[in-house]
């Protein structure tokens, strides 16, 4: 158990939101026009990326006849329109719910854009509200994305606390390791495809964020079940 937690960070694509499978299909969609799959290898490298790194792993990966940005650029209306209709994945509502009533800071830090982040966000704004601080990937003082640890320094610092006091809930090895550098404690929520030996050094590894105890962390106990 680490003592001392007084704020809770959270991913949010795949960890939260359900979003990494409506990624995946559009994803296929687009290089399947040059006769190109998108497998797990290449998907298990990109998990947690900013979208411009993200894509210039694909277009590299499948040795795509396009930029990066041109990649970008084709899917973005689709993931837009797909996107509206995003669902929490199990125990997350319940989780920051928990930990919303019982007075303990949160704080968002997604790789997300900020025109993905609203499509995702617009039928969770309620939801939501409870994170006191939310740092997308396009955050201008963002100098660097997941694995680089700036995203949750930032978080961090615009809620008003210390790296050591921050619990970090992820669910991609980029970001278990930008959470290990910025000196915060990381439990990790891995895709069932992922080899945990990528999350070796992570504080925790759960399979569901309905699995999670509070009370390990120090943190209030749950007064019902998730």
């Amino acid at each position: 158990m680490t003592p001392g937690i007084s704020c809770i960070i959270y991913d949010m694509d795949g960890l939260l939101l359900d979003t990494e499978g409506i990624y995946t299909e559009v994803t296929q969609e687009i290089v399947a026009e040059y006769g190109k799959v998108f497998d797990w290898s290449i998907k298990k490298k990109i998990i947690g990326r900013r979208s411009i790194q993200a894509a210039q792993i694909i277009v590299e990966s499948l040795d795509l006849p396009i930029t990066a940005q041109d990649y970008l650029d084709s899917r973005k209306d689709v993931l837009l329109e797909r996107f509206k209709d995003t669902q929490a994945l199990p125990g997350a509502k319940a989780l920051t719910t928990h930990f919303f009533q019982r007075g303990i800071l949160q704080a968002l830090a997604t790789s997300s854009s900020s025109p993905m982040f609203e499509a995702k966000y617009e039928k969770h704004k309620k939801w939501f509200s409870q994170f006191k601080q939310i740092v997308r990937g396009d955050d201008p003082e963002l100098k660097e994305g997941k694995p680089a640890p700036d995203i949750f320094l930032l978080a961090a610092k615009r809620v008003g606390v210390e790296p050591a006091q921050c619990l970090v809930f992820e669910d991609a090895p980029s970001g278990t390791e930008a959470a290990l550098s910025a000196g915060m404690s990381v439990v990790v929520v891995p895709d069932p495809n992922m080899d945990h030996s990528h999350y070796k050094n992570a504080s925790q590894i759960i399979s569901s964020l309905k699995d999670f105890d509070p009370e390990y962390w120090g943190l209030p106990k749950y007064t019902n079940t998730i």
